[in-house]
């Protein structure tokens, strides 16, 4: 049998994560993972991390913000219109037609360009077109990265029906957008540089209530 921690409130700084994954096991306001950097300011972002839920309802999947903007790079899920939504500065654009297949895992990456103001997001390694949504401004302040919560004020102001409930697992973000090579290479789970503002591999990060933390035994 799998061992497993069930923590409530706990700090865990730079544990080496390869091979294991965050269960969010319950509908909640309060559970989710903190994710910390010190990096406050971002003209490019990508941001990758797979996952496996059976929610049939609306969800986040990433959610970032600023004391100035609540959604600054957020993805969510749109289960109602069947649509993955980026919001990047407040401001959102919906992709319809992913194949978002319940009780299986999926590679979701998203980048976002502030010089083009263009967002793309890549499902299971399947670029989508490039759409506007935000430019001539950085993402910049404090941030607080959150898994399993949508934020609706910096650090707080969640939903419980926009909770997470699920698996997630290698969560990776960097500061620049990956070419299409590097994309496929982390879809396929193959050697991929990791991020360079969070990188699983070396992830500082805090668990707040009941999230489990054990080796990923799902395939």
């Amino acid at each position: 049998m799998p061992t497993f921690s069930a923590l409530l409130t706990c700090t865990i700084t730079f544990q080496y994560l390869s091979g294991k994954m965050f269960t969010f096991p319950a509908q909640t306001n309060r559970a989710h993972v903190r994710l910390n950097t010190q990096r406050r300011n971002f003209s490019t972002v990508t941001v990758c991390h797979r996952s496996f839920t059976d929610l049939k309802r609306d969800h986040i999947l990433f959610s970032l913000a600023t004391p100035s903007n609540a959604n600054d790079f957020l993805i969510f899920r749109d289960a109602k219109n069947k649509e993955i939504e980026p919001h990047i500065r407040d401001q959102k654009v919906e992709y319809g037609g992913p194949d978002y297949k319940l009780n299986m895992w999926h590679s979701i990456c998203t980048t976002w360009d502030s010089g083009s103001g263009l967002v793309q997001l890549w499902f299971d390694g399947q670029p989508s077109i490039r759409k506007f949504i935000s430019s001539g401004s950085n993402i910049s302040g404090p941030v607080i990265i959150i898994l399993g919560q949508e934020q609706d004020s910096h650090g707080g102001g969640f939903d419980i029906n926009q909770s997470f409930i699920g698996m997630m697992t290698d969560v990776h973000m960097w500061d620049y957008i990956l070419s299409p090579c590097e994309m496929q290479s982390y879809v396929d789970e193959l050697n991929f540089t990791p991020g360079n503002v969070l990188n699983w591999r070396a992830l500082d990060f805090q668990i707040v209530e009941r999230v489990l933390f054990f080796p990923d035994i799902i395939v």
